[in-house]
Formats: C-alpha cells, sequence, structure tokens
C-alpha cells in the first residue's frame, strides 16, 4: 500500500501525506513525546555512539532513559537490536515507542533524527526540547540533491525546535536547548535559531559567538580534560572521545556535573559495532566497525594506523539501491592508501547488481596502487570474503571489517532483509580456520 501511494501521488503531495501521518501517528498515540524530555541528535558521524553514551550517563545518574538510534531501540525492560535499516523509526512506529518509553516511566527520550527522516516529516510528530549537531560532511547528496539540500534538511530540526512552544512537565518549565560542536564549519548556521540556550563544545580556540555558551576541551590521544576534570573511555579511537565530549555537553545541558560523568564513562564499555574487536583467541586483531562514508572510513583509519601492528587487511564494500554512488570509489580509494591488503566485498545491495558497485569500489583502490588478486581481492560473497581477510591474517595483523557493525540483517533484491552478523561470521570462520 505505502509504496503505491509513493508512486502514485507527486513528490509535493507525498509531502503533505509524509506530514499528515506524523501529526495522526502524534495524536494516535496520546501525544507521547510531550511526557519526556526529548533530546534529538544529528550529523553525519558519531550519533549512535553519542546516543549510547549519553544514555549511559544519564542511567548511571538514576535517570530512566529510551532510545532510537541506528544500532538500536531501548528503554527499561526492552533492548533490540535496529533489524529496520533505516535509522529514524516510520512516524508510527517512532510515536509507538515513545508511547511505550512513557510507559516505562522514562523521563529522557533520545532520539537519532536523520536527515531523510526529517524530509518525511518523522520529526514533525516530536516535541524536542534539545537538538544536537555532531558534525557535517557530504552524504546521501544523490537523495538530497546535494550538499547543500542535506544541510537544509538537517537545519529543519533546529528549526522546528525553536517554533514549539516550551513543555511543562511535573509543572516544571522544560527550556528549548541547542548542542553544537563548533569545530564544524558549519557551526553558526545551526546555533542561528532562537532558543532558551545554546550551548558550543570546542576542541580549538574560543569562538566567541555571541548568546552561546562555550565549553573548551584539552583533548589527547586518549583522554581529554574540562575545567581540570579528565575524562577517559576504556574503547579506543579519538572519534570516540569526540562523542563522549558532545555526550558530556549535552548531560551538562541537562544539568549533570562534570564528575559523575567522567566516572560513568571510565566504566562505559563501548557500542556494537563500533570499532567492536573480536577475541576467540587468535594471534590477529579483527575489528568490526558501521564506517560506511569517507570521513568516518578515514577517522577509522587513523585510529587503527598507531596501534602496533604488522599490515592492515581491509574488508569493505558500499551499499547499493542508489545511495551516494559518487563515494565506492573514494571508499576504495581509501582501503588503497590505508591497507595493505584490501578485499573489496558485498554489502547491501538492495536492487542493484552487488558485482557492479564491487567493481565501483575496487577502481579506487586499483587508482592508489593496488593490484588485482595480488594485494586486491574482489569477492562477491560477503562470508567468504571475511573468511579470505581471516586466511590471509598473520600474527600482529589487523582485519578491518567496515560498513554494517552490529547489524543484523542485510538489504537484497526485492525488499528482502535476510539474516546476517558481521561478528558472527567472523567468530565462525576463525573457528573453522582453527578446526
Amino acid at each position: 500500500m505505502k509504496a503505491f501511494v509513493k508512486k502514485l501521488l507527486p513528490k509535493f503531495l507525498l509531502s503533505y501525506y509524509h506530514k499528515f501521518l506524523a501529526v495522526a501517528a502524534n495524536f494516535y498515540y496520546g501525544r507521547p513525546s510531550e511526557k519526556l524530555i526529548v533530546i534529538g541528535i544529528t550529523g553525519t558521524t558519531g550519533k549512535s555512539t553519542t546516543v549510547a553514551m549519553l544514555d549511559f550517563v544519564l542511567t548511571q545518574a538514576g535517570y530512566k532513559v529510551g532510545y532510537t538510534s541506528t544500532i538500536a531501540f531501548k528503554y527499561p525492560g526492552y533492548y533490540e537490536l535496529n533489524k529496520k535499516k533505516m535509522t529514524m523509526l516510520g512516524r508510527f512506529q517512532l510515536q509507538k515507542i515513545l508511547r511505550q518509553m512513557v510507559s516505562a516511566g522514562c523521563q529522557y527520550a533520545i532520539v537519532e533524527t536523520t536527515s531523510q527522516g526529517i524530509e518525511q516529516w518523522r520529526h514533525w510528530g516530536v516535541h524536542y526540547d534539545l537538538a544536537v549537531l555532531t558534525n557535517l560532511y557530504p552524504e546521501h547528496l544523490e537523495a538530497h540533491g546535494g550538499f547543500d539540500n542535506y544541510k537544509a534538511a538537517k537545519l529543519k530540526l533546529f528549526a522546528r525546535l525553536s517554533q514549539l512552544a516550551p513543555k511543562i512537565i511535573a509543572g516544571q518549565k522544560i527550556k528549548r536547548q541547542i548542542v553544537v560542536n563548533l569545530d564544524d564549519q558549519h557551526a553558526t548556521e545551526f546555533l542561528a535559531w532562537p532558543v532558551e540556550q545554546k550551548i558550543g563544545y570546542t576542541t580549538k580556540a574560543n569562538h566567541n559567538i555571541s548568546g552561546v555558551k562555550e565549553i573548551k576541551a584539552e583533548l589527547f590521544s586518549d583522554k581529554f580534560y574540562i575545567q581540570q576534570v579528565e575524562f577517559s573511555l576504556p574503547m579506543p579511537g579519538q572519534p570516540n572521545l569526540l562523542n563522549a565530549f558532545a555526550a558530556v555537553n549535552i548531560g551538562l545541558a541537562l544539568g549533570l556535573s562534570l564528575e559523575p560523568m567522567a566516572k560513568a564513562l571510565k566504566e562505559f564499555q563501548g557500542v556494537p559495532g563500533r570499532l567492536e574487536e573480536i577475541k576467540v583467541g587468535q594471534s590477529f586483531r579483527v575489528i568490526v566497525d558501521y564506517a560506511f562514508e569517507p570521513q568516518a572510513l578515514t577517522n577509522l583509519y587513523q585510529t587503527v594506523k598507531i596501534w602496533p601492528h604488522q599490515k592492515i587487511i581491509s574488508v569493505l564494500g558500499s551499499t547499493g539501491g542508489g545511495r551516494d554512488i559518487w563515494r565506492r570509489a573514494v571508499l576504495g580509494e581509501l582501503a588503497g592508501k590505508n591497507a595493505e591488503v584490501v578485499i573489496v566485498t558485498n554489502e547491501d545491495p538492495y536492487d542493484e547488481d552487488p558485482q557492479q558497485i564491487i567493481d565501483q569500489v575496487a577502481t579506487g583502490a586499483v587508482k592508489a596502487g593496488k593490484i588485482l588478486e595480488q594485494n586486491l581481492f574482489k569477492i562477491l560473497d560477503r562470508r567468504q570474503g571475511i573468511a579470505k581477510a581471516i586466511s590471509l591474517a598473520q600474527a600482529g595483523d589487523i582485519v578491518l571489517i567496515t560498513g554494517k557493525g552490529c547489524e543484523p540483517v542485510m538489504a537484497v533484491a526485492n525488499g528482502k532483509l535476510i539474516p546476517w552478523d558481521d561478528r558472527e561470521v567472523v567468530r565462525e570462520e576463525i573457528g573453522r580456520l582453527v578446526n
């Protein structure tokens, strides 16, 4: 039915249809976001990890929290990995889970809010109290018709927040707030909207933006300091530190103190499928990560290359369905420049020819100097691609498997989602190698 409506209606009417659904879903479930303090986190990278970190520090502070993210859906008594192949749920599904959060006694709801979700009005029935920008890089360019449109979609979340009246919960007025990464070149555009408080976080020079409370951190390779309070994580990588910095600033906006948040984050054990190391007794390291766009992959390579290692074996692909075709060769070139061995394999082809996607990614690796069947391999079956990487790995090597993270499904032709988990496949293939 949905597919029929989408084909039948012209684009401008389809937009009204989406907005109608958002309003209808909100009223059908009794406007649940009016009873929650809602934090909307958007950006190109780091959203899901920031969501998970914020959930952890709020929970450790004694609050009941629910969230929806690329990784999972969670509220007290419920946790499920996201099998939808969509970060931001459809309007009725989103309102339903917000209602379930209310029923579970949540005070806070964290909603990972995407540009495509915003364009389809999925945010419209959600009464946000705080909007967050982690960063902004080119992504979903075909879907939005260019970077400016992509940015404009993100900005709609902040515009919407400024239009909403501050809500009253338990007799207390909840102020509207914006938290933005000041080190992003587009930060001032996201801070332009009139709300009660604006917080900007930075690891660089003071920006001195009028009306913005700036929080500066002194950043090191494995920790950062805010006002002499040390923050460190039991998980590696500077991108994770930056995500933690974002979560801490959201926590400050919500009234948390630095010291308890620092204590909580020292106990944070990481996020499924984000720099997740698979250990089953092998002599080499295997890292599974969700990185699927150029900036995230660049950050990932920068992280793992400073670890002691012999060689890096990179397993990657690119998603189908017409999504950001431009980046396929870019991803291949990044792999070719940063890894000694590149294996290009299937990822989420949707209705596209997976071999064609693989070929497009591989052209980038060839451009970077890789030679087919020597240090570049094109393997259609993802399991076989992972098995090849494991068979080539020796003591001290790093096998880096990217693109899917902890996703429990693979999207193939005709709208089918088949069971899949990179982490389980790694365990199985190492087991076969050992036995």
